[in-house]
């Protein structure tokens, strides 16, 4: 198959993320990258036989104790690496990411960020400050998807 890396594991993870803008801010979650802390999107992986809408919601309320009104697809972004998981030293995994990107809404509940352990804390962050900010590429992805801002 083209493209395989012989001989590696390899792991497919669908994961689903909410683009929520309230005025000129933007709900961002400060992620631990294999680089540094840098922002990204609230959500993730998808639990087996969970569709993507309801995935995004159980993900927001158990990372930042908000509510959020899922609404349509923005856009689909697949990322493929070569990783070493988490639980291992060595022997990388051949990754193929799935990430599908919502335009959200929240309705309801407060701002907790001490909630997940894999999340530093949760903000709303000013569209005018992204530029500055270190920051996952699905963020502007998904700004551009949604025709909100520009971070040039």
């Amino acid at each position: 198959m083209k493209g395989t890396v012989e001989g590696r594991d390899r792991a497919t993870r669908v994961a689903a993320y909410a683009l929520c803008v309230d005025d000129d801010r933007v709900l961002l979650e400060r992620w631990r990258s294999p680089s540094g802390p840098a922002w990204t999107l609230p959500g993730g992986a998808l639990q087996f036989g969970e569709d993507p809408p309801t995935a995004v919601r159980r993900e927001v309320l158990a990372r930042t104790s908000l509510v959020v009104e899922v609404r349509d697809v923005l856009g689909i972004d697949s990322w493929r690496a070569s990783l070493v998981p988490s639980n291992r030293r060595s022997a990388s995994t051949d990754t193929h990411a799935i990430r599908i990107v919502y335009a959200g809404r929240i309705v309801g509940g407060l701002l907790d960020d001490d909630l997940d352990a894999s999340a530093e804390r949760f903000g709303w962050v000013r569209l005018e400050a992204l530029p500055h900010q270190l920051r996952a590429e699905l963020v502007d992805s998904a700004l551009a998807w949604a025709a909100v801002g520009s971070l040039q």
